[in-house]
Formats: C-alpha cells, sequence, structure tokens
C-alpha cells in the first residue's frame, strides 16, 4: 500500500505491548491519525501511553470496549479475542479488523522478502529459528520474527532488506490476517490449546489452517498428525503447490524423514519415486530428542522448498542451540541428569518431552488451564520412576496417576514459597537412580508461582546447581 494510502486515515490500534506500540507507531509515520485503546490503566501502561502520546498518538487507557468515533481500520494485537466488544461495535459499523501480521503483510514493499511461515500447538519458536539458522548458512539474508518476539513490521519496515524471512505465527495472529499468502508454511502439530479464546477445537484448527492459504511453493505437514494434512487438503492454494510431509519414519515420495540415523529428502528431488537426498545426521540435532528431530525436518522441508542446498541444511542445524528452557540439560548430579523443559507448558509438549527419556522421575504442576491429564499419564506411566507434584492444579495430575500409574511413587508438595522448587528438585533426586532424568516439564502454565515459565525454568536450575555444588 503507498503512503497516501494513510494519510489523514483514522485507525484505531487494540491494545498495548510488543505488537501494539510498533503498529501504532508505524502507522502514525504513514501519516494516519492513531488512537490506542487499552483495558488497562497500570503503571506500565501509562509508561507505554506517554511515550506514544510524546510523539502525537492519541491514547485512551482503560476503555478498550468503545469504538473511537471516525474509526475506519482496527489493527489488533494477538491477545484480544474475537469476542471483545471493540470488535462487535467495529462488526456493526462495517469496519474492517486487521491483526499486526496483516498490517506488516499489507505494508511490504515491491521487492519484499518472501515469508517461510510455521505454526503448531508446539515447537514453533524451535522451528523457526532451526530454519533461520539453515537460511543464513545457504548465504540468504535473513531472520527469525513473529511471535518469536522480533516484530514483523520491523523487519518490513526497517532499514535493512532481507531475502526471506522465518516467520513464527500464533494461531492468535492467523485469526486476524486474512490476506497472508505465504511462499511455503508449516503446521508443526495440532492439540487442544486456546480453546477459550478460539471457541472451539475446531476453531483453532480452523485459524491454525489460514497459514496454507495460498501457498505457492510448499504446504508442510506431519505425517504423524493427520490433522495437520487435512488442513492442507482443505486449503485454496496456488496452481503446482505441493503438499509436504515429514514423519519420523522411513519418508514416502514427497516426504521427508529418517533412515538409519540420517535426515533424508524424498520430496526435493529429481526423481521422490527412487532417490532420496542426505541430508544431516540426527546427531546434528541438538537436543537429538524425537520431538526435535521432527522440528528439524520441518525446518529442512521449508527451506528445501525455498530452493536451499543440502550442505546448508546439514550446516545449519549444527549450528542451532536451542533457547533455555526448552529439553535444556542443566548438570549430572550423582549420575542423574537434570532437564529442564518449562517451556512444556501444556499436556502436548509434555508428552513430547517424556518420550525423550526413559526413566524419568517427573517434576510436574501448575495452572491446568482446563487440561485433563489421563492420556499424559497412560502413555507416560511405563517412563516413570516418580513424580514430584506442585502449583495450584497438582492434583488434577495426581489423580490421572493414581488411575492410570498407581504403582508410581508421587510426592505431593503443598508449598508456592520460593523454596518450593528447591525442595521439589531434592524430592526427586531421593526419588531418582543413576541412569535416571530427572525432567521439569510441568504440563501446565507457571503464572500460580512463577511470572513465566522463563522464571520457573531458571529457578529449577538454581536448585540444580546448588545440589550439585553440596554433592561435589
Amino acid at each position: 500500500m503507498s503512503t497516501e494510502h494513510w494519510q489523514g486515515k483514522r485507525v484505531t490500534v487494540a491494545g498495548l505491548g510488543i505488537s501494539g506500540i510498533p503498529a501504532a507507531k508505524a502507522l502514525h509515520g504513514l501519516g494516519a491519525h492513531v488512537t490506542v485503546v487499552n483495558d488497562g490503566d497500570d503503571e506500565r501502561s501509562r509508561a507505554q501511553a506517554a511515550e506514544l502520546e510524546a510523539l502525537g498518538i492519541t491514547v485512551r487507557l482503560g476503555d478498550g470496549a468503545t469504538l473511537p468515533q471516525g474509526t475506519e481500520l482496527i489493527v489488533t494485537t494477538p491477545g484480544w479475542q474475537p469476542d471483545k466488544p471493540l470488535f462487535t461495535a467495529a462488526a456493526e459499523a462495517g469496519v474492517e479488523i486487521w491483526g499486526d501480521v496483516e498490517l506488516a503483510w499489507r505494508l511490504r514493499g515491491p521487492d519484499a522478502a518472501d515469508w517461510l511461515a510455521i505454526t503448531g500447538t508446539n515447537g514453533k519458536t524451535t522451528t523457526v529459528r532451526m530454519l533461520a539458522a539453515i537460511l543464513e548458512a545457504a548465504g540468504l539474508r535473513t531472520a527469525a520474527v513473529g511471535n518469536i518476539g522480533v516484530s514483523l513490521l520491523d523487519a518490513v519496515l526497517g532499514e535493512e532488506r532481507y531475502d526471506v524471512l522465518a516467520v513464527e505465527l500464533s494461531s492468535y495472529q492467523l485469526h486476524w490476517a486474512p490476506s497472508l499468502r505465504a511462499h511455503s508454511a508449516a503446521v508443526l502439530n495440532l492439540a487442544p490449546d486456546h480453546i477459550d479464546w478460539h471457541g472451539s477445537m475446531a476453531a483453532y484448527a480452523a485459524d491454525k489452517g489460514r497459514i496454507y492459504e495460498g501457498n505457492t511453493v510448499a504446504c508442510v505437514y506431519n505425517a504423524a498428525d493427520p490433522a495437520t494434512e487435512d488442513l492442507v487438503r482443505e486449503a485454496d492454494v496456488a496452481e503446482g503447490c505441493r503438499a509436504i510431509g515429514f514423519t519420523l519414519g522411513t519418508p514416502g515420495p514427497s516426504q521427508l524423514g529418517v533412515v538409519e540415523g540420517i535426515l533424508v529428502d524424498r520430496a526435493f528431488v529429481e526423481n521422490r519415486q527412487k532417490q532420496a537426498q542426505e541430508l544431516a545426521e540426527v546427531a546434528d540435532v541438538e537436543p537429538p530428542a524425537p520431538h526435535n528431530i521432527a522440528n528439524a525436518l520441518a525446518a529442512a522441508a521449508l527451506a528445501r522448498a525455498y530452493g536451499v542446498p543440502p550442505a546448508a541444511v546439514r550446516d545449519g542445524l549444527r549450528a542451532f542451540r536451542p533457547d533455555p528452557h526448552r529439553i535444556e540439560k542443566i548438570a549430572e548430579v550423582d549420575g542423574v541428569g537434570y532437564v529442564d523443559d518449562s517451556k512444556a507448558t501444556n499436556t502436548h509438549a509434555a508428552e513430547a518431552s517424556l518420550a525423550a527419556y526413559d526413566p524419568i522421575v517427573w517434576i510436574a504442576g501448575g495452572l491446568a488451564k482446563g487440561a485433563s491429564f489421563d492420556e499424559l499419564a497412560a502413555k507416560s506411566a511405563p517412563r516413570l520412576r516418580g513424580a514430584v507434584l506442585m502449583g495450584a492444579d497438582r492434583e488434577l495430575i495426581r489423580e490421572a496417576l493414581a488411575r492410570h500409574a498407581p504403582e508410581v511413587p508421587v510426592v505431593d508438595l503443598d508449598r508456592t514459597d520460593t523454596g518450593a522448587m528447591s525442595a521439589a528438585v531434592r524430592e526427586a533426586a531421593r526419588l531418582a537412580r543413576p541412569g535416571d532424568t530427572v525432567l521439569l516439564a510441568p504440563a501446565c502454565a507457571s503464572m500460580d508461582m512463577f511470572v513465566n515459565y522463563n522464571k520457573r525454568g531458571e529457578a529449577f536450575a538454581d536448585a540444580v546447581r546448588a545440589l550439585a555444588a553440596e554433592r561435589a
């Protein structure tokens, strides 16, 4: 869209934060009359408002329900639910609603970078960062952007020029991005999450599936998760766009998979019926847990769809290191490994984490967000040496373990003070034997006891290091 399009246009930005503030600044810079509305009116919001007001942007705190007079477009931050009164008022007034991703897509220049987009219930950030590492190894100008914390608007409007962007997209962002058309995209997996926001599992899946709309080269799906392939079938894609699967088993034609410890490509080769291209070794993936190998295959599929050579896939995976609190080994103490996967904030993520180790002393609990733990307990029971439960909804996990793993010893920690994690680690150490793994994979959100999952992981790591120092 040209700058002239925005001159004098009355745009309301719904919400402050890491996407609302860049959106407001970008629109103001283009000449729009911007009003920011925000439900909250706390100290942080007032400081953010002062920053925007100094630029000449109107900010209305404590009232996110009323549509400002004359609004011609709403740009919303991802967290605002579709049933907000502001959006109801906009619909009645015939006002269009975009998300920050939609705005970034519309503001791209004529020589804009291609987008390789990734969504899924779990693994998005890791896969996006793997993809960026592979693209960099191929000599391409790239960045990991989107829901990963780097604003897409900054990437699109900044001075640095990119060849291609590795874009992480949440279901919230995809809901408000109707015109997004990626070069290629992947849905890593689908499991119940954020149902309170979307209203149903079907609506959640449909929003995830928007990522495939208009893809031009490849729709990448998880062969072990049929729901992701269903989304590909339902998508309206460009002529010639292909469905590309990834699997932890031996790949069929048009798939990437694993053969005798080697990641191989049977999709982007001359004769996919008879040929397979070696890309990397399983040992090149850090850590080589099954779900992380799946992430690597999805990243490789998108990179190969973009024309990246096999050597760059290998070199990128070798260079990649996961973010903290994602199946991160903290230490080994008395022959027991201690692993921090605090990012496993739902049952689907915890199941993947638990599948990577055996035997396990499991530290779990927190805010369940309405989840059921029966399936997780039943699947994980054979691997469990014991469990240490903490947090507000630990009873739900204890009851599931009692039903499906009654022989597994459980320690129920009824405390929420700052020493609770240290106590959990010590109880886990008492249950563990040499060769075991003590795994923090909470299957729950952290906010009952910690500011976020990062702080929870840091508390675990501190407790493990203290234990190691005592026993050194």
